[in-house]
């Protein structure tokens, strides 16, 4: 398997874009990459946006948020107020914001819902980080649901134990509005970890998955 790495330079910052339809997306999706970044490369700048945050949920973002970024280099946590569930009715809106988001943040890499998410929130939101964000790095993010739509994702991050574990606590301990589902779980969030672990090869045996679905590899300092 075809190793890339994205180095760590103090001197230039790496700026990281998470967008997330609902509080706990991001945190799911791609917690464990968000907390790999922060804990090894000290200049990480986050922009961590949730599009979706309404009363008890909206406290639990805000803190679930400081939590995974609590060391990262430099953080910027944007919550919303779009109607869940409404996206796509409210597609005007959504729209205007991710222009106005455009302008104020340049992000060298940007961690979206996947196209092929079957929750209409968060399908809404991949259309727009394309059709926003035309000239960047996009990894797509994965959601597990009673949809039933997991696929085969093409970019793995291998991840340390000791991050999964943070992943998985931080997502049980700020999310109590979440836990009387029944996806919600402990077991739920480290299979995924544990399969994509799997598929990636991964030496601790955990690793988070991504569709890289538009990327160019350039080698040496040639440009074509």
């Amino acid at each position: 398997m075809l190793k890339l790495g994205i180095e760590s330079d103090r001197d230039s910052p790496l700026r990281v874009l998470c967008l997330g339809a609902h509080g706990d997306d991001i945190e799911i999706g791609c917690g464990g990459t968000v907390l790999h970044f922060a804990e090894n490369h000290p200049n990480v700048r986050f922009t961590w946006v949730v599009l979706s945050a309404h009363g008890e949920r909206r406290r639990e973002a805000a803190e679930s948020a400081d939590h995974f970024l609590e060391d990262a280099g430099a953080k910027s946590v944007v919550l919303k107020d779009f109607r869940d569930g409404f996206f796509p009715y409210q597609g005007t809106e959504v729209k205007e914001f991710f222009e106005q988001l455009k302008g104020e943040v340049t992000p060298d890499l940007i961690l979206t819902h996947h196209r092929g998410d079957l929750h209409q929130d968060h399908r809404l939101v991949c259309e727009l980080t394309w059709n926003t964000f035309r000239d960047h790095l996009i990894l797509e993010y994965e959601i597990p649901k009673y949809d039933g739509d997991l696929g085969a994702p093409n970019v793995f991050v291998p991840l340390a134990r000791g991050t999964c574990d943070k992943k998985t606590s931080y997502l049980l301990e700020h999310y109590a509005s979440q836990r009387g589902k029944d996806w919600f779980s402990e077991e739920t969030f480290r299979v995924t970890l544990r399969l994509r672990g799997i598929e990636a090869g991964s030496g601790s045996g955990y690793a988070e998955g991504f569709y890289g679905r538009k990327l160019n590899l350039r080698v040496g300092n040639a440009e074509q």
